[in-house]
């Protein structure tokens, strides 16, 4: 016992501690890196996310495994990425509605997205596109609400499940545009883009990763988005539905966190790749396709995201009367 306690004592005196770390960065990966992903298959996360860990495995020089654990707006997904062994393989696919939106529609929540996790690096913004089924007679945010004003039914708004970022945005859009529609949460995004080309919905306003692939290929019709000003990321007569309704703004963001106590080294590395594979043109390319914008955020800053997130979501469901359940 008291060898070992001399040893301990020498490590700590002489800062060996860090240089264990640094080696242990040297080899990192060394082997595939699971990505947790708490959102279906055919989501918008889980889109988005294969388009970075497909090119992030080559920087890195590992695999990468995508985890795909949905469940109660990303509940489930994120307390096992909490337990999870914090030694760097293991990323969990960070969103808004997971991270921040769905903790805020229970009553006790059992993780905390800044306390819990180390921020990696946000790598996206995803604005939401106002989409609906084909066969609604509408082509434009003005010819909508008219037509919701109307009565007609069905005009059901799909969602990803309660406390999604479809959920909140919908609800958020609704309330200012002072209409009404039958909310229908499915089990994730896919299962909601689906049920608009199926025509089972007629409308959702939708994370742009889950919705432009079926608009490209005409199977739901895209009339508006959530940015308050124009984008490039969309054909232009997609407008900004501030356009209709001022002061409408609403906006996602993406990244990666680590299980909390995953080594400094570890995630600068990780950050870095990121930065590198986000420059790579074929991701810009598809992440262009998808309507959605690069923006590199290292820790800290992403860690200040997150904050703001928090509070600006809490005010948000505050505002449209959104309850926590048990």
């Amino acid at each position: 016992m008291k060898i070992k306690l001399v040893v301990s004592a020498l490590l700590v005196a002489t800062g060996f501690f860090p240089a264990v770390s640094v080696l242990a960065a040297d080899s990192y990966p060394n082997r595939p890196i699971r990505v947790l992903v708490p959102n279906g298959a055919g989501s918008s996360v889980d889109t988005l996310t294969r388009i970075v860990t497909n090119h992030l495995g080559g920087v890195l020089g590992q695999q990468l495994v995508i985890d795909n654990r949905a469940g109660a707006g990303g509940i489930i997904g994120m307390e096992i990425a909490k337990d999870a062994n914090p030694d760097g393989y293991t990323l969990i696919a960070a969103t808004t509605a997971a991270s921040t939106i769905a903790r805020l529609l229970v009553k006790n929540p059992t993780y905390h997205p800044v306390n819990d996790y180390e921020s990696v690096v946000e790598y996206a913004e995803t604005l939401n596109v106002l989409v609906t089924a084909i066969s609604l007679p509408v082509k434009t945010v003005p010819e909508f609400i008219a037509y919701a004003k109307s009565g007609k039914k069905p005009f059901n708004m799909a969602s990803a499940g309660v406390g999604s970022q479809s959920h909140l945005s919908g609800a958020y859009f609704l309330q200012k545009a002072h209409i009404e529609a039958l909310h229908v949460p499915y089990k994730g995004g896919g299962a909601s883009s689906a049920s608009l080309v199926s025509g089972e919905s007629q409308w959702s306003l939708i994370p742009s990763g889950a919705a432009m692939t079926h608009v490209a290929a005409k199977r739901i019709r895209a009339i508006g988005h959530s940015l308050n000003r124009p984008t490039t990321l969309l054909p232009a007569d997609v407008k900004p539905i501030a356009d209709t309704i001022p002061g409408f703004n609403y906006t996602g963001w993406m990244g990666f966190f680590a299980p909390k106590g995953t080594p400094k080294p570890v995630i600068d590395k990780v950050r870095s790749a990121v930065a590198k594979t986000m420059e790579l043109p074929d991701v810009k390319k598809a992440m262009a396709f998808q309507a959605t914008e690069i923006i590199i955020r290292g820790p800290a800053e992403f860690r200040k995201e997150v904050e703001q997130s928090m509070v600006e979501n809490a005010a948000l469901i505050k505002t449209v009367g959104l309850k926590a359940t048990n």
